[in-house]
């Protein structure tokens, strides 16, 4: 038992995981939305016959098999970012035919799929925003990113700004007194990053990286505060609009003695609304919808009147809740028409969180004495 215990070590996050993770998730949703349009383009063949159909659910399990295998049999970092990407494409192929599998008559178009699929690529950006967590910071794990880095050295990588971050690294290292083995191999390590036989290579941005000079480039030339400002308040005015249509034109139904069953089965492009229970979850969605809409109009009003920070946060909570809850009821009654929705809501977050980020948290600047 000793010998056993012994042996389990205490786990250690990747360098550079929530990279890798990124990468899944992006994947993951271009594969689902990428097989859903091209599959709705062409009349949704079936490759196969004489009885014999090739659902892509096994092209999805086939790269899961090659994106598993990969890493187990190549020692080079690339592999990590390759196999991150067949991951998310195959779990997206895989888990588009969900509907396949929780129905006995194997109906793709099963209207809980959509949502499923939804909910669980939402818990797969829950593990990413843990993992974006820094854990705390010790010998054995500063240790074990140095050596992954090193492998840049023997594919002739090594680019300036990583050979002085590993230079830091092994310094800290080499100053803690609780494991003398680990300080004396960092000192050598040290030693010999400082020799002129580790070749470097120049700088190279990668493309995110270069794609993200280029928006700040732009945004600094064309969006200054004020004008990022409008263009949130226009954003989320857009959205409002979007959001609180149906659930207006359910309250005028309601106000005209319409019966609720011909707007609502007018609204939605699924059949199972018309069933009682259908019909109440389609109420809470409106429900929920339009107080959404409300929560991002306030947010809006408060920005123009210039309380900016109070209307940010608004703004921020009414997105959250819109992409964690309205959109899981609204994939179930307007499927994967709902993926331009949540990719328009997921934009105007990201772009509240910038404006927070640099304009109202912004570090102020040290005073000089």
């Amino acid at each position: 038992m000793n010998r056993l215990t012994h042996r389990i070590r205490k786990p250690v996050k990747r360098q550079s995981a929530e990279h890798y993770v990124l990468l899944i998730l992006l994947s993951f949703a271009a594969s689902v939305t990428l097989t859903r349009f091209f599959l709705q383009l062409t009349g949704y063949p079936q490759l196969g016959g004489g009885g014999l159909h090739i659902a892509h659910v096994l092209w999805g399990g086939l790269l899961l098999f090659i994106a598993s295998l990969a890493p187990l049999i190549l020692a080079n970092r690339w592999i990590y970012t390759t196999g991150a990407i067949l991951a998310g494409v195959g779990v997206g192929l895989f888990i588009d035919e969900v509907g396949k599998f929780i129905t006995q008559n194997n109906n793709y178009f099963y209207p809980p799929a959509a949502p499923i699929i939804y909910t669980f690529f939402l818990l797969t950006v829950l593990i990413y925003l843990q993992v974006r967590r820094q854990p705390a910071r010790d010998t054995r794990s500063e240790l074990y990113h140095v050596l992954d880095a090193l492998q840049e050295i023997l594919d002739h990588d090594l680019e300036p700004h990583e050979r002085i971050e590993l230079k830091e690294q092994l310094r800290t290292i080499a100053e803690q007194e609780a494991e003398p083995e680990y300080a004396r191999l960092a000192n050598e390590l040290l030693e010999f990053l400082s020799s002129k036989r580790v070749r470097i290579v120049p700088d190279r941005p990668t493309v995110l990286e270069r794609i993200q000079e280029k928006l700040d480039a732009f945004e600094t030339r064309y969006l200054p505060e004020n004008r990022l400002r409008a263009v949130m308040v226009g954003s989320l005015g857009i959205t409002v609009i979007i959001m609180l249509i149906k659930p207006m034109q359910v309250l005028i139904s309601i106000i005209s003695s319409t019966p609720l069953i011909q707007i609502m089965t007018s609204l939605v492009d699924v059949s199972p609304v018309t069933t009682t229970q259908g019909l109440n979850w389609f109420i809470i969605a409106m429900i929920l919808e339009g107080f959404v809409g409300l929560i991002l109009l306030t947010g809006a009003v408060l920005i123009v009147l210039d309380k900016v920070k109070l209307g940010v946060m608004i703004s921020y909570t009414g997105l959250l809740i819109s992409l964690t809850t309205v959109d899981v009821f609204i994939f179930y009654f307007e499927q994967f028409s709902t993926i331009i929705i949540a990719v328009i809501q997921l934009v105007l977050l990201l772009g509240v969180l910038h404006y927070r980020r640099h304009y109202l948290f912004k570090p102020i600047a040290p005073t000089s004495p």
